[in-house]
């Protein structure tokens, strides 16, 4: 009896903004790898979550929301959105079925040919508990008119439905080959960046308006101490002295809410206990240094005009 040959593949999660991207990546993978919050574009670089099918193994791509960038930052995320693409063996184009073919939508489509090459893509049609049937059919219809896709899936990220369709059908679309990561691994982030994309994401969920999009948190020191414990130092950086008061809150009320949220969520991710610390620092041009596009897996040279 042989054994079954392995397989392993990139997979990109493209869409609008909100579209339900990092959703559907938690919900592959089985465990939280990128930031969720009702606020649009809020993931910012290509984060790789690795699921375990059969014998394959998905690497999925889950990609900043393809907009119309108007800062240095907005134009790095379109780059590093459409690089994911270009990267993969299969792409997955994601739509939320209440607002249909937008505007956004049929400008991705335009250049979806060239950016995804010969890799074969899928239409996933996100919400679709939130629309009628014939709503559905209808727009199922105006997309493959409009691209040739290779298949069409109704899901629900959210709840599930049909995510595992999704899934069987994308272990038929990857090469054969050794898997890429260690079979338990579920992400190729470094621990220090996921742990700040937690208290971003805290953050965001707690702040309104345009403050989450001009701060950035970076995890300054990560010490394992003997007791199995780790103590983890963040640093949250705004672009604005004004905007300090507001991450702070009265009497630090804000930070230290955000500060036992993410503590408690790193704590569960990692089995363990976590004593994190937070600290806010004005820094008015971050959005124009290559330092913090790095940490963000970002490249600076995208964000030129």
């Amino acid at each position: 009896m042989t054994d079954v040959p392995t397989k392993a593949g990139f997979i990109a999660l493209i869409g609008e903004p909100n579209a339900g991207k990092s959703t559907l990546l938690n919900r592959m993978v089985g465990a939280k790898v990128s930031i969720v919050t009702h606020k649009v574009q809020t993931t910012r670089a290509r984060i790789r979550g690795v699921a375990m099918a059969e014998n394959a193994q998905l690497i999925f791509i889950d990609t900043p929301g393809l907009f119309k960038p108007r800062r240095r930052l907005d134009r790095a995320m379109v780059a590093a959105a459409w690089g994911g693409a270009a990267d993969a063996d299969v792409v997955v184009l994601m739509i939320e079925a209440h607002r249909g073919m937008t505007d956004g939508v049929k400008a991705i489509l335009e250049t979806l040919t060239d950016r995804a090459g010969t890799s074969p893509v899928a239409l996933a049609i996100n919400k679709i508990d939130r629309v009628k049937s014939e709503v559905l059919l209808a727009l199922t219809k105006d997309m493959n008119d409009a691209f040739p896709f290779a298949e069409t899936f109704m899901i629900s990220a959210e709840r599930g439905h049909g995510c595992d369709n999704l899934r069987d059908w994308l272990v038929t679309q990857l090469p054969e080959g050794p898997y890429l990561y260690p079979e338990d691994q579920i992400a190729d982030l470094p621990m220090r960046m996921i742990a700040a994309e937690m208290t971003r994401e805290k953050l965001t969920l707690r702040l309104h308006q345009e403050l989450p999009y001009e701060l950035t948190v970076e995890t300054e020191n990560w010490e394992e101490r003997p007791d199995g414990s780790a103590r983890i130092d963040q640093l949250i950086y705004v672009a604005r002295d004004g905007h300090k008061g507001i991450v702070l809150g009265k009497g630090g009320e804000t930070v230290k809410s955000v500060s036992k949220a993410a503590r408690l969520e790193l704590e569960e991710f990692l089995g363990r206990r976590v004593h994190l610390f937070l600290q806010v620092k004005v820094r008015p041009n971050w959005l124009e240094e290559s330092e913090r596009y790095s940490e963000m897996g970002l490249d600076f040279k995208d964000g030129n005009t």
